[in-house]
């Protein structure tokens, strides 16, 4: 499962990013990402990935991904990376070492 087949058209995007946008009643014992910013890291990683001439990289706002309590998460496909993204600085890292240098930024990721 998920293996590519050679008839299989081309992917449009060779990464899609996936950033947790739900949101939950205030004081909801697993929170939400939108109350931990999760909106605005989104906004800055579309911003900062158009700035650094990233090609072939949709970042879009996501439903719940079900890991709130550790976020704001995102997830970056086809690998299916998890990572907090609680600051600008973390996205930056997380771009210039995934994205740029093809790597991880390990202490960012989820387990």
């Amino acid at each position: 499962m998920g293996d590519r087949r050679q008839t299989d058209p081309a992917p449009y995007f060779s990464t899609h990013i996936f950033v947790c946008g739900n949101r939950r009643p205030e004081g909801h014992e697993r929170g939400c990402c939108a109350s931990k910013g999760s909106e605005k890291i989104r906004d800055y990683m579309k911003a900062r990935v158009k700035e650094l001439g990233i090609k072939n990289v949709r970042v879009n706002q996501a439903g719940c991904l079900d890991r709130c309590e550790l976020g704001p998460c995102a997830v970056f496909y086809p690998e299916g990376v998890w990572y907090r993204l609680d600051s600008f600085a973390a996205v930056d890292e997380v771009l210039e070492k995934y994205l740029q240098e093809g790597g991880r930024a390990a202490e960012l990721m989820l387990p």
